[in-house]
């Protein structure tokens, strides 16, 4: 008997449920949705520039946001229940028959937080006591302050200051701009993980600035959390709008009339991860030398410095 699919991509054989659950269906639909919608957020692509990329429709991919599309995913779903096979299975590059690797995931997703824990600290490398030493790491989005507030805190605490972008447009050879030209997202995360990995080769005690989007990146973003002691630079979408034309840059509203509605998603979907900096300090609506004293207040406080 056939299946009859509707463009939505949802099923309406009237005996669908025989070829699966039909609650998990819906799930995944929805898990895959949320995930596309806040990592194109994350890294502040719009929907327009997304169907762009990849040559997928507008329509279709609000479809698949919404959790009402992509009816393939479905039926991956439905051969894996009929196997008793967990679906990533099926699309890892793991054989999960021969791979220790897949191994080790089932047993660490049934292990319980302290076993995590153990185990975490027993692959992280050894030859570095101190993973954070004196390294500092403001985040936030654009117009937050991190390179005016850690050029400050560089001279205030006579410690090396550095913009990550500049490391990449070191290790590149070519301005950041045209790294997103040539080599798109993905080339320009490489060489931000790559230059970092440099930076913390090669500073004990820094003071860096990152770009907003690197928590996009989770392994990135984790391995800054490991080696860096973080502060999160926090203001209001108006601050960061108007300090960045106030910059005399008006590409973020530049033929956009829904700019501010658009960074507003952007820190939203983004704030839970920000939130993960040991320190949060709030710039919003706060005079330059107050914020200043802020920082190195949660910098002496905390004992990010030896």
């Amino acid at each position: 008997m056939s299946e009859i699919v509707t463009f939505s991509g949802q099923a309406t054989h009237p005996d669908d449920t025989e070829y699966g659950d039909e609650a998990s269906y819906t799930r995944l639909l929805r898990t895959v949705g949320e995930r596309v919608k806040n990592l194109r957020a994350r890294k502040g692509i719009s929907r327009r520039a997304l169907s762009e990329d990849s040559g997928v429709s507008q329509r279709y991919l609000a479809q698949l946001e919404s959790g009402s599309g992509n009816i393939s995913i479905g039926l991956l779903l439905r051969v894996a229940n009929a196997l008793d096979f967990k679906i990533e299975w099926l699309v890892s590059e793991e054989d999960p028959w021969n791979s220790d690797l897949s191994m080790a995931k089932y047993l660490l997703s049934n292990a319980t937080i302290e076993q995590r824990a153990q185990v975490i600290k027993m692959l992280e490398p050894q030859a570095i006591s101190n993973p954070k030493s004196n390294r500092i790491a403001f985040i936030g989005l654009r117009g937050a302050g991190k390179s005016t507030l850690g050029r400050l805190a560089s001279d205030e605490l006579k410690i090396p200051f550095l913009e990550l972008n500049d490391e990449i447009e070191k290790v590149s050879g070519i301005p950041v701009h045209e790294v997103f030209a040539l080599y798109g997202q993905e080339g320009y995360r490489q060489l931000e993980r790559q230059s970092l990995e440099q930076t913390i080769a090669t500073h004990e005690a820094v003071i860096l600035a990152v770009a907003g989007g690197i928590v996009s990146n989770p392994q990135t973003f984790n391995y800054l959390l490991q080696h860096f002691h973080t502060i999160w630079l926090k203001a209001a979408p108006e601050d960061h709008m108007s300090r960045v034309r106030g910059q005399g840059d008006e590409r973020p509203m530049a033929g956009k009339p829904d700019a501010m509605n658009d960074l507003q998603q952007i820190l939203f979907s983004r704030e839970s991860l920000y939130a993960r900096a040991d320190v949060e300090v709030n710039t919003a609506e706060t005079p330059l030398n107050e914020s200043l004293e802020q920082v190195i207040t949660a910098i002496s406080k905390n004992h990010f410095l030896a």
